[in-house]
């Protein structure tokens, strides 16, 4: 189960990651993340 687990959690990553990188600064200023914080962002996500 924990493998199924966290393949999910990294497939939400990869998914959350790839999306906000695809915004630009101003749609991410808009939702108050600056580009330095994505991998936080969706790391949280994710749920790590």
């Amino acid at each position: 189960m924990n493998i199924v687990k966290n393949f999910k959690n990294w497939r939400k990553y990869k998914e959350t990651y790839g999306e906000l990188v695809r915004l630009n600064n101003r749609e991410l200023a808009d939702m108050g993340i600056q580009r330095g914080d994505i991998d936080h962002v969706a790391r949280r996500a994710a749920g790590y």
